[in-house]
C-alpha cells in the first residue's frame, strides 16, 4: 500500500488531500472521499495521518481501488473558512480535476459518503461521465428538508451542527446553548451567537415555504437539488428506519427515473443515523448493515464493475422489518389495506406556553437521536395521550402512516405536534412524529373555529403484535426538536413576542390510519 499527502490550491485555499494506492506504479479505479470531520488530524503530522488512512481505507486498497480523502475547506489541515456548503461545489469538482491528473487515474470515479460527506458528493452534479457509481448514505439532497418540516425549523439538526461547523477554526467566541433558539426575534440568532451575521443562515432562516425559490439557490442548496433525480449512474442510497433523513431518503429513491432505479438499490436499516444499535432501546440482531450484508459498500463498487454480484436486489428496497426480525427486498409500497382508530369520544382542551414548551424524547425519523422509551403518558398539562385498542392479531404495519385532527384555537394561528409509539412489555417505543401549523391549511383562520388538520408520517415497517396497542401523544411544541411556534401568523424569524394559545382537539372527529400488508 502506497499513501502520499498533497496540498491542492483552491480559490485561494490549501485543501489537504491524502491519496492511498495499491501501489505507485498502475492506474486504478479511484474512490473519492471530502469529509470536514477531521479536526483530529489538524494536529497529526502527514506521517501520522498517511498510517491512519492506511488502517481507515484499507479494504478499498486491498480492492484494488485508489482512495484520494480531501479535508473539507476550513476543518482538519485545510485552510479558509468553513462555511457549510458553500464552497463544496468548485472545491469538488477542482478535486475531480485534479485527480484526472493524476498518473493513477484510470478513468473510473466513484462517489462515496454519509451524511455531510455526502452532500459534499451532490453538490457536483450533474455528474460527469467518468463518475461511474455513488453510495450515498443517510443524507438528503434537498436541502429544505434539512432544516424545515412544515415551515418548523428543526433546531436539533441544522441548529447545534451549524454552530460547531461555522468558520470551525476563526476563532469565535460563540455565545451558544440549546435556549439560544428561544430568542425572539429569532433573525437575531446569528448575530448573537456568531458575534456577526451569517448570511446564509439568516436566509434559510427567512424561507420556511418549501416552494419558495430560495431554495433553488446556493444558499438552499440549489445546487444539488436534483441530484439524484438528474442521475444515470447506479447508486446505493442508504438511511435507517430511525435516520433523521429516512423520509428524504425515500423521496429520492422515487425521484429516479425508472432506468436509474433499476440498477440502483434502497437500503433501510433498524436504527439511527450512525447506524449503531448502542444508543436505540431494542439491539435488533443483524438490523444493520454492515451485519447482514458484510462488505458491502466495496461489494456494491465491485458490482458497478462485474466483478461480482451486487449485495442487494437492484431496482428494490432492501429493508429491515422491526419486531418481524427479518431483511426483506421488494417495491415497498405493497400495504394492501388500511386500518382507522378514532382517539376518543370527547374534547380536550390545553393552555399551550411557547415559553414552556413540551419536552420529548428523540427526533425518530425528522431530527436526530433516532428512539427510546418514551416519557409516560399525559406526562404534562400540555400533552394529551390516547391509545388504539389492543389488537387482536399481528399486524404488519408498511409505508405512512396518517393522521387527522379536528382542532380550534383562540389564536389566529398555532400548531399541532402529533407523536405515534408502540406499546411493548419493557415501554413505549417511539415510532414516528409531524407537526403542522393551521397556516398551512388556511390563510384565513378565525380564532375558535373548528379545522381539520391532516398529518404524514414518514415510511416504516414493523410489526405489531397481538396483545399490543399504540399511542398518540397530541401537543403543540416538541422541545428540543422543533422551534416553538409563537401562535401568531406571519414569517417566525421575525416575531418579537409570543401569545398563549388554549388549543382544543376534538377527539371524537380526530383518528389515526395505518396501512397494513396482510399476511405477515
Amino acid at each position: 500500500m502506497y499513501t502520499y499527502t498533497e496540498y491542492m490550491n483552491n480559490d485561494g485555499a490549501d485543501l489537504f488531500t491524502v491519496v492511498s494506492l495499491p501501489d505507485n506504479k498502475n492506474k486504478y479505479p479511484t474512490v473519492i472521499f471530502r469529509s470536514p470531520y477531521v479536526d483530529d488530524e489538524e494536529t497529526m503530522s502527514e506521517e501520522e495521518i498517511c498510517a491512519k488512512k492506511e488502517n481507515d481505507y484499507g479494504q478499498w486498497v486491498k480492492g484494488g481501488y485508489a482512495v484520494v480523502m480531501q479535508h473539507c475547506r476550513g476543518r482538519g489541515k485545510s485552510t479558509g473558512d468553513c462555511i457549510p456548503y458553500i464552497y463544496e461545489r468548485e472545491d469538488g469538482l477542482a478535486l475531480h480535476d485534479w485527480i484526472r491528473k493524476q498518473p493513477f487515474y484510470n478513468g473510473e470515479l466513484y462517489l462515496c459518503g454519509a451524511s455531510y460527506t455526502a452532500s459534499v458528493h451532490f453538490v457536483t452534479e450533474p455528474f460527469a461521465e467518468d463518475i461511474k457509481g455513488a453510495i450515498f448514505e443517510v443524507k438528503d439532497c434537498e436541502r429544505y428538508n434539512c432544516n424545515f418540516r412544515n415551515g418548523f425549523y428543526k433546531m436539533c439538526l441544522h441548529g447545534g451542527w451549524y454552530v460547531n461547523m461555522y468558520k470551525k477554526k476563526s476563532n469565535l467566541k460563540k455565545n451558544y446553548t440549546v435556549d439560544s433558539y428561544k430568542m425572539l426575534p429569532l433573525i437575531d440568532f446569528s448575530k448573537t451567537v456568531f458575534g456577526e451575521r451569517a448570511e446564509d443562515f439568516d436566509e434559510i432562516l427567512r424561507h420556511p415555504n418549501q416552494n419558495d425559490d430560495f431554495w433553488n439557490t446556493r444558499f438552499g442548496g440549489g445546487e444539488g437539488r436534483n441530484a439524484i433525480r438528474n442521475a444515470t449512474i447506479p447508486i446505493l442510497l442508504v438511511t435507517g428506519f430511525y435516520d433523521t433523513f429516512l423520509g428524504g431518503g425515500f423521496d429520492m429513491w422515487r425521484s429516479m427515473s425508472d432506468e436509474t432505479r433499476s440498477k440502483s438499490v434502497l437500503a433501510v436499516h433498524a436504527f439511527e443515523h450512525s447506524q449503531t444499535a448502542s444508543n436505540q432501546p431494542i439491539l435488533f440482531e443483524n438490523g444493520a448493515l454492515k451485519d447482514q450484508f458484510k462488505g458491502y459498500l466495496v461489494r456494491w463498487f465491485d458490482s458497478i464493475r462485474k466483478k461480482c454480484d451486487s449485495p442487494f436486489e437492484t431496482g428494490k428496497v432492501t429493508y429491515y422489518k422491526l419486531f418481524g426480525d427479518k431483511w426483506c427486498a421488494d417495491d415497498f409500497y405493497d400495504a394492501n389495506d388500511t386500518r382507522r382508530f378514532t382517539l376518543g369520544q370527547d374534547s380536550v382542551t390545553y393552555t399551550y406556553n411557547p415559553y414552556a414548551p413540551a419536552t420529548f424524547r428523540c427526533g425518530l425519523s425528522c431530527t436526530f437521536g433516532g428512539t427510546a422509551w418514551q416519557y409516560d403518558p399525559n406526562s404534562r398539562y400540555d400533552i394529551i395521550s390516547v391509545y388504539t385498542p389492543e389488537f387482536e392479531e399481528d399486524t404488519f404495519i408498511k409505508g405512512k402512516m396518517k393522521a387527522k385532527l379536528k382542532v380550534k384555537s383562540d389564536c389566529e394561528d398555532t400548531c399541532f405536534y402529533v407523536r405515534l409509539s408502540l406499546c411493548k412489555e419493557q415501554g413505549d417505543y417511539g415510532l414516528r412524529d409531524d407537526i403542522n401549523q393551521i397556516s398551512n391549511f388556511t390563510q384565513t383562520y378565525t380564532p375558535n373555529d373548528e379545522i381539520e388538520m391532516t398529518f404524514t408520517f414518514d415510511e416504516h415497517a414493523f410489526v405489531v403484535k397481538k396483545g399490543e396497542k399504540i399511542r398518540i401523544d397530541i401537543s403543540s411544541s416538541a422541545w428540543p426538536l422543533y422551534v416553538p411556534h409563537t401562535n401568531q401568523k406571519g414569517l417566525f424569524c421575525v416575531q418579537e413576542t409570543a401569545k398563549i394559545a388554549r388549543n382544543t382537539v376534538v377527539l371524537s372527529d380526530s383518528y389515526i390510519e395505518i396501512p397494513i400488508k396482510r399476511n405477515v
